[in-house]
């Protein structure tokens, strides 16, 4: 065994994406614990900074310890019980992932299934909505395995008309593009920690409303050891005690029912990104993304690259670049990773070995990140036999960070 040695890279992936060094700085403090005045202070400044990033008012805005699919599970098992009908409008993997989480709760899954690489029109996914009324409609707002952002701004009035419930995994847009919560009438959203909010992977801010509240509390039973005589017992408790959502609103309240040994470390990093994420501020944050998108995709067209689909509801925190003909997807990614100390991913499914998949997340959203990025791709592709003209995407992305 020796000392841990990690080296650099220079992160180009739709997540993880590069953590911003004041983030690492404020994980460096020492640890309090869970229930110190101190950090209870911590927890609720992180809870009204979810809300403000949400730009929601929703009361139950808080952190679930672990990565993004356990922020979608806790909200899916919470909501689903056996037999609910969930409609799921698919697009690419993390449409698959809800059908696989719904499934899983006894959901009886109604999927809407549309080529990868397109989006939905919401007239189609509405009149779905309404022939099915299902109890809960599922769906990914930006899907990075095909780098398509969905519009949802007319989906939850839709679903709303009946009573049903309207979950969006906001994992890979949220703080990188628009996200209305209340505006779009939004019931749950789950959002992310290692992309566009750019602090490492393991704690995922979440947000759901009150009449979502109301419908999970149904099922609310407090775990044995710690219930008393006020709390119910139930038969069709949420089978999952780490991701019952309505335990863990006992945990984020003023109550402090103990549940599990908060993250400690992950909530510093939290308080820290969404500081630096609302300094900023909102607008600002997607201005930069979509700038930073804008210069890339021009930087890669420039060399003599293909965009898959450019301008078809293109994530802007996410290029998809076709791969050139003739060349291997798996051995150029370990080349440029090991040569060149870059990385970037592949795709999935129908997708696996025709795209690249470029990520200008949070930190990496910058100018000087994605210059270099150029410059190294470029030289990559050239090193494996690709005629690519590195001085013109260079010059393409200079002109579009020039004229901002």
């Amino acid at each position: 065994m020796e000392e841990l040695k990690i080296n650099h890279r220079l992160i180009m992936t739709p997540g993880p994406a590069m953590v911003d060094p004041r983030v690492l700085q404020a994980m460096s403090n020492q640890i309090l614990g869970q229930f110190d005045p101190d950090f209870t202070q911590i927890m609720n400044e992180n809870m009204e900074m979810i809300r403000q990033s949400f730009n929601t008012i929703n009361r139950w805005s808080f952190p679930i310890d672990g990565t993004s699919r356990a922020g979608d599970e806790a909200v899916i098992s919470s909501i689903v019980r056996p037999g609910d009908s969930v409609l799921i409008p698919v697009f690419g993997r993390f449409g698959d992932l809800f059908v696989e989480l719904a499934r899983r709760a006894g959901g009886e899954v109604h999927t809407l299934n549309t080529d990868w690489g397109s989006v939905f029109d919401q007239d189609v996914i509405i009149e779905e909505i309404n022939r099915l009324k299902p109890k809960v409609v599922a769906i990914v707002h930006g899907e990075t395995s095909t780098g398509r952002l969905q519009p949802l701004d007319r989906i939850g009035a839709a679903v709303h008309e009946y009573g049903g419930f309207l979950v969006v995994d906001a994992v890979a847009s949220y703080l990188g593009t628009s996200l209305e919560v209340d505006k779009w009438q939004l019931d749950a959203v789950i959002g992310g920690a290692q992309k566009c909010l750019s602090i490492p992977s393991g704690i995922t801010p979440i947000t759901f409303n009150d009449r979502f509240a109301a419908e999970i509390n149904q099922r609310k039973q407090v775990e044995q050891g710690i219930r008393t005589t006020t709390d119910p017992t139930r038969a069709n408790f949420i089978s999952s005690n780490y991701l019952d959502l309505t335990q863990l609103q006992d945990y984020w309240s003023p109550r402090r029912l103990n549940h599990h040994t908060e993250a400690t470390v992950a909530d510093y990093a939290l308080h820290e990104g969404l500081y630096l994420a609302l300094k900023e501020g909102l607008l600002k944050r997607i201005a930069r993304h979509l700038l930073v998108h804008r210069a890339l995709n021009a930087g890669l067209k420039a060399m003599g690259l293909e965009i898959y689909h450019e301008g078809e509801n293109e994530m802007p925190m996410v290029t998809c670049v076709m791969i050139p003909s003739g060349l291997n997807d798996i051995d150029f990614r370990n080349q440029l990773l090991t040569t060149f100390q870059v990385e970037i991913s592949g795709s999935f499914g129908s997708l696996t070995g025709k795209i690249w998949r470029i990520g200008t997340m949070g930190y990496t959203a910058q100018p000087g990140f994605v210059m270099n990025f150029i410059a190294l791709f470029g030289a990559a592709l050239l090193q494996s036999g690709v005629k690519v003209d590195l001085k013109a995407g260079l010059d393409a992305a200079q002109l579009i960070f020039t004229q901002k």
